[in-house]
Order: C-alpha cells, then sequence, then structure tokens
C-alpha cells in the first residue's frame, strides 16, 4: 500500500487533517485501531470554538452542526450560591459557545471522508513505524483478519492519542506532565434541560459542571476522587451531591432523570514539546493533552491539524517545506496558551486537598474578580470561545 500521507488514529485530528488534505488533492490513508461503530458511539462532550465552528461549514461538513448543535451566548459561573453570568457574545464580538458532541463530529469527517472516497482502516493492530527520517516512511500493521500490511507515505501524521504509539518514535523528545489530585465523574442523563447555559461551579464540596447533549439529554460533571469506584457512587447520591453543589439562594432546581451513563476520568496537563522527527509529525492529544475544565482539547488537536495541513499543502503543490520545517514552533503557542487557560480554569474552580483556609480565600478573589472586572471577564470569554487559529 502506497499513499502521500499515512495518518495513525481516526480521532478528532486524524479526521479532519484528512478532510483538509482532500481538499488540497492530497491522499491520505487513516489507520484506526477501534470499530467505526465504537468511535461514533463513544460520548465525549464537545465545546467548540468559534473559529472550528467556521472552520467546518467552511470545508462543508458543518450543516448538520448547524442544525443539530447548541448555541449559547455565555457561561454561568456560579459560587457562593450565587450565580454570575459572564457574556461571551457581547464580550468578543458575537462569538458564541457551541456545544456538538466530539462523536458527533466525528460521525460527520468519517461521513464525508468516505463519500469522497477517501480510505479509513478501522480494527487495525500492532502499528509499527519505521525509516523516519528517510524520503518514504512506512508504517507495519495487522488487519482486522490477521494480514500484515505495509503502508508506504512520504509522511506520517501521529495523531493516535495520549496513549498511542506515534510519539514513542521521537527520540530526546521535551514533556511537561502534571497530574491533578482528582478525577471527573460524568454522567449522561435523560432530563430536560437544567439551565440555558453551561454552569461552572466552585463549591466547598467541589467542583461541578451543568452541560446538556439536547432537550432530553443532559451531561453532568463532578469533582470525585480520582480513584473512586463507580460502585460507590449509586445514582441517588450523584444526585444528591449536584443538588448541594449547585443550589442558590434563588432556589435554583434541578431535574432528575435516568442515568443510562456514568464514568470517572482522570485530569492532567501534558505538552510533549517535540511535536516532529523527520517525517513524523504528532497532532492533537498525542503531542497535548488540557483538564476538560478549559473545553480545549478537541480545538487544540482543530489547531494543530490546519498548521500541518498547510505545510503539506505548501510542500505538495510549491515544493516548500520552510512551514513544515516551523510546525512546532507554529503550534506550541497556542498550545501553551490554551494549557494555561485550562489551568486557570481548573484552579479557580476545584478544591485541592491541600487547600488551607487561605487557598479558598484567593479562590473567592479571583471569582469575584472575573465576574465584577470586564477586562477580567473578557480575557476569560475570548480564551473560551476561541482565539483567532494564527494567534
Amino acid at each position: 500500500m502506497r499513499t502521500q500521507v499515512a495518518i495513525i488514529g481516526a480521532g478528532p485530528a486524524g479526521l479532519l487533517l484528512s478532510h483538509l488534505l482532500a481538499l488540497e488533492g492530497i491522499e491520505s490513508v487513516v489507520l484506526e485501531r477501534k470499530s467505526r461503530q465504537a468511535i461514533e458511539e463513544t460520548i465525549k462532550a464537545g465545546v467548540l470554538e468559534q473559529w472550528v465552528v467556521d472552520l467546518l461549514q467552511d470545508t462543508g461538513v458543518g450543516d448538520r452542526l448547524m442544525r443539530e448543535a447548541t448555541f449559547h451566548d455565555g457561561i454561568e459561573l456560579r459560587f457562593g450560591r450565587r450565580r454570575h453570568h459572564i457574556d461571551m457574545a457581547g464580550l468578543t464580538g458575537g462569538k458564541k459557545v457551541t456545544i456538538y458532541a466530539q462523536h458527533e463530529v466525528l460521525k460527520d469527517l468519517i461521513a464525508a471522508r468516505l463519500a469522497q472516497g477517501g480510505t479509513i482502516l478501522f480494527n487495525v493492530r500492532d502499528v509499527r513505524l519505521d525509516n523516519l527520517q528517510g524520503p518514504s516512511p512506512s508504517i507495519a500493521f495487522r488487519l482486522e483478519d490477521g494480514r500484515e500490511e505495509i503502508l508506504q507515505s512520504d509522511f506520517i501524521a501521529g495523531c493516535d492519542g495520549y496513549h498511542g504509539p506515534s510519539r514513542s518514535y521521537i527520540p530526546n523528545r521535551k514533556e511537561y506532565l502534571r497530574h491533578y489530585p482528582f478525577g471527573w465523574l460524568g454522567i449522561l442523563v435523560e432530563a430536560p434541560r437544567a439551565a440555558d447555559e453551561l454552569v461552572y461551579t466552585n463549591h466547598e464540596r467541589g467542583f461541578a459542571l451543568l452541560s446538556t447533549r439536547t432537550t432530553d439529554i443532559q451531561r453532568y460533571y463532578l469533582q470525585v476522587d480520582p480513584h473512586d469506584d463507580l460502585e460507590a457512587w449509586p445514582d441517588d447520591r450523584i444526585w444528591d451531591e449536584l443538588e448541594r453543589r449547585v443550589e442558590t439562594e434563588d432556589g435554583f432546581f434541578l431535574p432528575r432523570g435516568r442515568i443510562f451513563q456514568k464514568n470517572i476520568v482522570s485530569v492532567r496537563s501534558f505538552v510533549c514539546e517535540t511535536m516532529q522527527y523527520g517525517r513524523l509529525f504528532i497532532a492533537g492529544d498525542a503531542a497535548h493533552t488540557v483538564p476538560p475544565t478549559g473545553a480545549k482539547g478537541l480545538n487544540l488537536a482543530a489547531a494543530d491539524v490546519v498548521h500541518l495541513a498547510r505545510g503539506l499543502a505548501r510542500y505538495y503543490l510549491r515544493g516548500d517545506d520552510q512551514w513544515l520545517d516551523h510546525y512546532t514552533d507554529s503550534c506550541l503557542r497556542r498550545v501553551w496558551r490554551a494549557e494555561h487557560f485550562s489551568w486557570f480554569m481548573t484552579s479557580m474552580l476545584h478544591q485541592l486537598p491541600e487547600h488551607t483556609d487561605i487557598d479558598r480565600k484567593f479562590q473567592q478573589a479571583q471569582l469575584e474578580y472575573v465576574v465584577a472586572s470586564e477586562p477580567a471577564a473578557q480575557s476569560l470569554a475570548e480564551n473560551y470561545v476561541g482565539l483567532p487559529v494564527d494567534w
């Protein structure tokens, strides 16, 4: 097998890269270890920055998004049992908060690639990379039926997530990692919407987030011990804890419903500052992960592959590899901005085991400043809805 760009991973980074390359007339093959069904049914959060929404529309994969997504003018911060609205649209010239789950984005991209005759190989195993500094790097892998294949290419894009193999092939890479001493317990529930916007809550018992999927399906989160067993969180305990953390002095009511999915995810900040080696380029979660508080994961992946697609287009159309040479530098400025914003939101809203009374006073002072100062609120808003892709 041979293609121009071999892409490992059919997540947001890999599929969007394949889509953008196809628009430039550049061939690609996507290798994915999961099945198509597993990808399209794994429900993940999806807050899209405004420029990502615009990009999906402009490249022909945004029609369903515009019909089915939820658009908010802002978010709500809750602390001290009081509500505070952050007017994102008003503070950013009309940019909105777009809620469209990640797996829905993947459905749209998969459908588009297959309709255009693109190649996505699902259920592949034993991926091995070779000849990364040569003119024709290759990937050996095993198909679902057990057959061995080798895919030759001009370039390899490692879009295979934090636990994927691509990053391990970069020698002498520089990595930064912080594990947070808490996790997020997430639930999907059949219930009417509890609020008109996303609700981020700082509470003495821990952080909580109220998000939405549809008018009838909601996504809620609780800060918990990352080592908790789900068996320790029966439905009644989850509802009782959510109600405590999101209650307000004006009597906010949280409708209960049937919880049909629950999981606990760890929270970490990670950056691999070496995002390329020879003909290998890594993107998305393979290169960086962020706490979900800042809603940046999918958006950072999209920014990476926009830069990579531009570089590859220049290489194939003009014979110019200068953009590819500077791929890492082009990405990292935005990556570190998003990492810092995600850390800022996480630190402001979560309770840490080592927090003392003075730490909680610092949090309260920061929250009060954000909701009282227009410049502070504007800074939060422009980071949340997304800086321009070339920032």
